[in-house]
């Protein structure tokens, strides 16, 4: 299945997004923060979705080929973002995948329009947990903005330091391949590399928790919820997904085993098809 870039102006913001399929109903996918991208991840799963359905996959702004000029992005920002790019194209009712900050921003638009989602899959989503790890060292940390840049500016001198870095949301390092770590390496290349996702993290981490949370609200989406959620994901607990799945009232949970963060890219053959799936019923 052919997947083609193509680009739109979405409030003021020059847009890359992939799109691909003609059939089937839309479903749009939402990266995550960091370095991610819609080729990082996901370029494995864009064909095989594309096979049943219109798929579409932006890079948000900020991030990927979309603008990357420093500008002051936060949670409500990019949840008026996602509402004008679907304006934009005409999209009407689509299914909402999103990985970490991008399952937040789906989980968000579903619950500021449930008229306007159809299915809905979360991937080791943020929103869920109220707390990040060491918490209060990664407040600190991010109020540093100039020990932030001078990390992205260091992992920038080399590839291998890229690598190195996919250690913290992998669990098992043996499945960094050297395709990925180039793709990485490229993204974190760009301009401005890891600046969007500062200025996302300034406004969400508070001093003692973080600034959304929508677990209390759960029980409002009554569409069908597909959760999945690294065994070991270092970044949000799978405890968080279990008492996600407790409260949605019609949802159900896939735990990958031996997986981290990015479950999507670590495990993309046990992933893949559980998304593809759940889109087609």
């Amino acid at each position: 299945m052919s997947i083609t870039s193509q680009f739109i102006d979405v409030s003021g913001v020059h847009t890359h997004y992939q799109c691909g399929g003609e059939a089937g109903s839309p479903v749009l996918l939402l990266h995550g923060g960091g370095t991610d991208s819609s080729s990082l991840s996901w370029g494995l799963l864009l064909p095989e979705l594309a096979q049943g359905h219109t798929v579409i996959a932006p890079d948000w702004p900020g991030y990927g080929q979309s603008e990357r000029t420093p500008r002051a992005f936060n949670q409500e920002y990019y949840l008026d973002f996602l509402e004008a790019f679907l304006e934009s194209l005409s999209i009407e009712r689509p299914g909402l995948a999103g990985i970490s900050m991008g399952g937040g921003l789906a989980l968000g638009f579903a619950l500021r329009h449930p008229e306007r989602v159809g299915r809905l899959a979360l991937l080791d989503s943020y929103g869920l947990a109220e707390r990040a790890p060491y918490h209060y060292l990664s407040y600190l940390f991010v109020r540093m903005g100039w020990l932030n840049r001078l990390s992205w500016a260091w992992v920038r001198r080399s590839r291998s330091l890229a690598g190195y870095s996919l250690r913290s949301i992998f669990h098992d390092p043996k499945r960094i391949t050297p395709e990925l770590v180039d793709q990485v390496y490229e993204e974190i290349r760009r301009p401005y590399p890891g600046r969007a996702f500062e200025a996302f993290q300034q406004s969400e981490l508070l001093p003692g928790r973080l600034r959304t949370v929508y677990m209390p609200r759960l029980g409002e989406l009554h569409r069908q919820v597909l959760l999945v959620h690294g065994e070991y994901d270092s970044l949000v607990p799978l405890g968080a997904a279990r008492q996600a799945q407790e409260r949605l009232p019609n949802a159900r949970l896939e735990v990958i085993p031996g997986c981290g963060h990015w479950p999507q890219r670590e495990r993309p053959d046990l992933v893949n098809p559980l998304l593809v799936d759940f889109f087609r019923e």
